[in-house]
């Protein structure tokens, strides 16, 4: 009993850690995260908004760098995935319809924790997803988001024309809930 008790103490310690300041945006150069007051879907104005880069290595072309940069001008939804994870599985084909370059939205996605590329790999064969992805197996690309629980699978961000973070969701996401976001930012 004494265990449990000291668990759930520990646990809201760190929640509220987790939940302190007024906004989720530390000023400087760099995006870091905290979820004020445990919300799980999060929106900035533009005033607010803070620049981030995401760099790794293509998923499906080993050796490949593959980065947020390379789609200068685009809304970028950036999506926190893997294949072993059962709420990425339905937001998979969720994300494929909002996927539209010739639009000016592109999802990129940073496939984590499988250990296996060619798994990562027949996920998105099978589904026919043609969305980029950066390969993560031993987390180092999520290093560059900076404060963001790496437990939180799926995890998105939307980030501006500019690639400003705009909006982070810290649970699963549908088509239907990016859509009105999307509009918005591609009509800035």
């Amino acid at each position: 009993m004494r265990r449990a008790l000291a668990l759930v103490a520990g646990l809201v310690l760190a929640l509220a850690g987790c939940s302190t300041g007024d906004d989720a945006v530390v000023s400087g150069s760099q995006f870091t995260f905290v979820a004020p007051g445990g919300k799980t879907r999060i929106e900035y104005s533009p005033d607010e908004r803070q620049q981030l880069t995401v760099t790794g290595e293509d998923l499906m072309k080993p050796g490949k760098q593959l980065s947020t940069k390379d789609f200068a001008g685009k809304v970028v939804v950036l999506n926190v995935w893997g294949q072993w994870c059962p709420p990425c599985r339905v937001e998979a084909p969720e994300l494929q319809q909002i996927h539209d370059p010739d639009g000016g939205v592109v999802v990129l996605g940073i496939d984590v924790r499988d250990p296996v590329r060619e798994t990562a790999q027949d996920f998105l064969r099978d589904r026919k997803l043609t969305y980029p992805s950066l390969y993560d197996p031993s987390g180092r690309v999520m290093l560059q988001l900076r404060g963001l629980p790496r437990n939180v699978v799926p995890l998105t961000l939307v980030l501006d024309e500019q690639h400003r973070v705009a909006n982070v969701f810290l649970e699963p996401v549908l088509a239907s809930d990016l859509k009105p976001i999307l509009q918005r930012l591609t009509a800035e």
